[in-house]
């Protein structure tokens, strides 16, 4: 299986990215994981809706660009579809065995995500109400597809 993960903006924090590096590690005996970053549109704190929306845009635009028309794609959104860890497994378990070997999730910027992706997402996911930062959910992510594999392979990190 290829999993990619496209997320807005450019992870700066030390500690974050030893945590993804790690996970990302011991992923490579399960999957092919991919990384990318798009960059984020800058953004004065109080902008308007049409304002708003428009980096919303030409952050999606960014995003669409590294996807392909074979890829089943997974948003991560606050409005999507909770799943507990063992869903979260037993859903990428189904997309494998069903012939979705590329698997793209997305994370978008501080604003979310535009309408485009949305429209091009195969589904949404939610990792619960609260709102958490955008680089951090990267790291959580990337630990919960671990975890996936490890629950469908029958292994014992997941407890």
């Amino acid at each position: 299986m290829h999993i990619k993960i496209v997320s807005v903006g450019k992870l700066k924090e030390k500690y974050l990215k030893m945590g993804i590096e790690e996970y990302t590690k011991r992923l490579g005996s399960y999957c092919k994981i991919e990384l990318i970053e798009v960059a984020d549109e800058k953004a004065p704190e109080n902008l308007s809706f049409k304002e708003m929306e428009l980096v919303k845009f030409k952050e999606g635009e960014r995003i669409l660009a590294k996807i392909k028309e074979t890829e089943y794609v997974i948003e991560l959104a606050i409005e999507g579809q909770s799943l507990s860890s063992e869903e979260l497994a037993e859903e990428m378990d189904q997309l494998a065995s069903g012939g979705k070997s590329a698997v793209t999730f997305v994370i978008g910027g501080s604003l979310g995500l535009s309408k485009a992706v949305n429209k091009r997402a195969n589904q949404s996911l939610s990792f619960g109400r609260m709102t958490l930062p955008h680089q951090l959910m990267r790291l959580v992510l990337v630990e919960q597809i671990y975890r996936s594999f490890r629950i469908n392979h029958g292994h014992a990190y997941h407890k």
